[in-house]
């Protein structure tokens, strides 16, 4: 079992508290790895390094979902250009407005823990 001072999680969220996306890498097939594991999902291989995200990628899906206080925000799945899927909010635009295969740009929220969202989502 891995130390947890070592662990992929704790790198990822070191890395959210940097303001950057850390994602793994396979090193054995070359697949994008997220979220952080010990092993690869796509050939089980054990060796996997960390790499730094541009932040930059595509709306694959979004939905609105109604907060509490009546405004609501789009919850989407995000593309990144490096090839991984990441779940996240996108930010400064209309929830509703949000349209599929747009492009978007990350954003880390400070907070407790940092929050990874994404702003654009209009246009293509």
């Amino acid at each position: 079992m891995r130390d947890l001072v070592t662990s992929p999680h704790v790198a990822y969220r070191d890395g959210l508290a940097r303001g950057v996306l850390l994602f793994q890498r396979c090193d054995a097939c070359s697949a994008a790895v997220f979220p952080p594991r010990v092993v690869c999902p796509s050939c089980g291989g054990a060796d996997l390094s960390t790499e730094q995200s541009a932040g930059l990628g595509e709306v694959y899906s979004t939905t609105a979902v109604a907060a509490k206080d009546g405004e609501p925000y789009a919850v989407c799945l995000i593309d990144l250009d490096e090839g991984f899927r990441m779940m996240s909010t996108v930010t400064g635009v209309a929830a509703a407005d949000v349209e599929i295969g747009s492009r978007v740009t990350l954003v880390v929220e400070d907070g407790d823990p940092p929050r990874p969202t994404f702003v654009g989502g209009t246009g293509r």
